[in-house]
């Protein structure tokens, strides 16, 4: 996805106005001129939250990792463990299809809008990612409220289990455990859901979109750098000369994007005026950048060279997409200066140490 500014400082035909809903306005009388200090809190405010997810997503990816060996040492011990949740491992050949499989969804996608009723579309997808969104943000909270909670509180553990068969033949469809502490992380996530499933504010769209990208730094896991770098080069050709990724990620109410109001000064709260970036846009260069932390890890040298420099490379990059967008006043595909400013920084780190064949192993 790329970077948008909803502000009708842009050329009408490149970006159109957006009410607080999403919907296009496309009455160009209607325009509003963002102000510099608008501007730059709405783009610094999309830069510091797509650093958050990044960031401690892939601090939870290391952990993550480290309980995926235990659960493997157990499931030598004990032959069975719950594969629901482990962490995704992307492999080469995942890594291969994906840029295929995530082109035909999308261009299904702008079809979809094309042909049917926008309105229809939008409610069922509302739906959809109210049940997500729940859990992704259940699940983000969860850590936070474990250490809220003092040690008294009374923590007690249920388990939902479905299983099908008789005796002989019972076969488990659902095990999942949970505690006191998961059902007010659930309840509190469950009141965001309805708050946009209600209104689609802002703020409740970004603490959903915020948790689906940190979700995804943390339980996505690429197995190799090489698996990393065709994954990512691969999506930054894809977006590249394309506008179908805008025309998706301006028409859907859901969310899939970071937004944030040129206009909050002026309107408080109610403001309309959104700059936006796609989850893609962090989520991408955060699972490599994620790997990367996990490499540091592996070399057990005390150091995150490689994570601090891929982690630096993102804010060079996400920087110079505001800035070249704003110098041709179009909407720009960040991931064409993300991924080579997030693969190249850490290769050139890896050749002055001497350890580039030691990455690519």
């Amino acid at each position: 996805s790329a970077p948008v500014s909803s502000s009708a400082r842009l050329p009408v035909p490149a970006l159109n106005i957006t009410d607080s809903n999403g919907t296009q306005a496309l009455n160009a009388s209607a325009k509003f001129v963002a102000t510099p200090e608008g501007t730059a809190l709405a783009y610094g405010s999309l830069v510091f939250m797509a650093l958050l997810p990044i960031f401690f997503g892939a601090l939870r990816s290391v952990t993550c990792s480290k309980s995926k060996v235990r659960r493997l040492e157990r499931l030598t011990l004990q032959l069975r463990y719950n594969a629901s949740d482990m962490p995704e491992t992307i492999t080469g050949r995942d890594a291969a299809r994906f840029p295929i499989i995530a082109s035909c969804t999308l261009f299904g996608l702008y079809l979809f809008f094309k042909v049917f009723s926008q309105e229809y579309i939008n409610l069922l997808l509302s739906v959809y990612f109210f049940g997500l969104g729940v859990l992704a943000l259940s699940h983000t909270m969860s850590p936070l409220m474990s250490r809220i909670f003092p040690d008294s509180f009374s923590n007690k553990q249920y388990q939902l289990l479905f299983t099908q068969g008789a005796e002989e033949t019972k076969e488990e469809i659902v095990n999942y455990e949970f505690d006191t502490k998961n059902l007010v992380c659930l309840l509190i996530s469950s009141v965001v859901g309805v708050w946009y499933l209600l209104k689609k504010h802002w703020i409740a769209n970004n603490l959903f979109g915020l948790a689906f990208a940190l979700n995804g730094v943390e339980l996505l896991h690429l197995n190799n750098v090489s698996t990393g770098c065709i994954l990512i080069l691969s999506l930054c050709l894809q977006v590249f000369g394309t506008n179908v990724m805008v025309t998706v990620a301006k028409s859907f109410e859901a969310p899939i994007k970071l937004v944030f109001p040129q206009d909050l000064l002026e309107r408080g709260l109610e403001a309309s005026n959104f700059a936006m970036l796609g989850l893609g846009d962090i989520v991408i260069p955060g699972i490599f950048i994620a790997l990367l932390l996990r490499f540091d890890v592996s070399l057990k040298k005390n150091s995150r060279t490689y994570f601090y420099s891929s982690f630096l490379a993102y804010i060079f990059g996400l920087g110079l997409t505001i800035f070249i967008m704003h110098t041709f006043k179009h909407a720009q595909p960040a991931l064409l200066y993300l991924v080579p400013a997030c693969v190249g920084f850490p290769v050139i780190v890896a050749l002055i140490k001497g350890e580039l064949t030691e990455m690519f192993r």
